[in-house]
This record gives C-alpha cells, structure tokens and sequence, in this order.
C-alpha cells in the first residue's frame, strides 16, 4: 500500500490536490487492517505528503511538486502538440486508447471515483448549454482516466482536453450535437458507468467502444 501511494504520488497519478482513496477503501483493496493504513497514513503526513482535513478527506499536498518535480513535456510543447492535432485524429487515437482503461478501472476504481463519475454524468445532464455539457463530457472522460490510477491514461487524457478546447473541435461538436444524439450519450455515459461499478470489463470495454464510435460518427459522418 505504502509502495502504491508513493509510486502515484511520485510520478503524478496522485497530483497535488488529488483526494486519497478512504481509509476502508485502501483497507479493502491491500487487505490491510485500519491501523495499518493509519500507520502509512500518518507517515505521508510528516513527510509533508499528505494533508487530512476532518470531514472532506485525505489530500496531497501543493509540496510535492517541490520534492517530486516530474519530467514532463513542457506545456508550451503540449500546446503545441495540441494544435498540430486534428478532431479526426483525436477521435482515431480515442477509439485505440480509451476502452482499454476498462480493465484498469475495474481492478482499480474506488468508491470516490465513482462518485466523481456520478457527479459529472449528473451536471452534464443539467447543462443548459453545449459547452457547459461538453465540459462536463469531458470531464467524465478524465474520470475514468483518474479511475485507472495510471499516470499514462491521466497524460493522455490531459492531451485529449486540450485538443477538445480547440476552434475547431468546438464547432464539429455545435454543429453535430442534436437534442437527440446529447440524450443518447447521456444513456450510453449511465450505461458504461453502471458496468464498471459492476467490475464487468468485457461490457465496459464494449460500450465505451461503441459510444466513441457513435461520436466519431456523429462528427465526421460514416467513413471516417
């Protein structure tokens, strides 16, 4: 357990301000007693790792940039990467990378991850506007990348957004998001969310798969 956090919080999984699985949730995924995680806890806490606020949870702190500063494409570079990045291709990398976090989520998600899932299906589907609905689209996306609890997904899915906030991404998706087509992503976003609490990642695989196509479809037509 102690190994897990520190490799998370080291290259990123966990970034400063990211709230720690609970106490009965890392006791039941390491098998470990509530002391124990107390204990490992408690030692975090004075290296200056984490901070526990009474009521709201367990959190890494903003010092961990300091001690662990992470090699990392520099964010101009990003950017840049960003905007050489096509809808199209955005959308072809998707298809190749998302549904595989499946069977990550699946072995890895806690309970407060499917809470931030549930949050995000629940204001997307009480946006009033496109972009407040695509934000929050987006923002279930990072869930399930967050879910995962690899830095690699967490990266991708970092790039993924800032494509998303590009000109051109934003007027495929005005143009294409029909009252119709916003209600049956919404379904598919309940659906894929209720199999991978369900821990089935043949079925989350399959309808994550499915509703990316559908996107793809709805943006660039059949055939592309």
């Amino acid at each position: 357990m102690a190994r897990y956090l520190q490799q998370q919080i080291e290259t990123g999984g966990f970034p400063a301000g990211h709230r720690l699985p609970t106490e009965r949730e890392l006791s039941e995924r390491f098998s470990a007693s509530r002391g124990a995680v107390r204990r490992v806890l408690s030692n975090f806490k004075e290296q200056g790792l984490i901070t526990q606020v009474v009521g709201s949870g367990t959190f890494v702190t903003e010092r961990v940039t300091e001690l662990f500063p992470l090699v990392d494409t520099p964010v101009a570079d990003t950017r840049s990467v960003a905007v050489q990045t096509s809808p199209a291709q955005l959308m072809e990398a998707r298809l190749l990378i998302e549904p595989q976090m499946a069977a990550l989520i699946v072995r890895y998600a806690t309970a407060s991850d499917f809470e931030r899932m549930d949050e995000c299906i629940a204001r997307s589907e009480a946006s009033t506007g496109i972009e407040e609905f695509e934000h929050w689209d987006g923002a279930l996306h990072q869930a399930f990348a967050e879910a995962t609890h690899n830095s690699f997904f967490l990266r991708i899915l970092e790039l993924t957004n800032l494509i998303r906030e590009e000109g051109e991404w934003g007027r495929l998706k005005r143009i294409s998001l029909t009252p119709e087509r916003r209600k049956r992503y919404e379904t598919q976003h309940r659906a894929i969310v209720a199999a991978l609490r369900d821990r089935d990642e043949d079925t989350a695989h399959a309808l994550l798969e499915e509703h990316l196509r559908e996107v793809q479809q709805n943006l660039f037509g059949r055939g592309r």
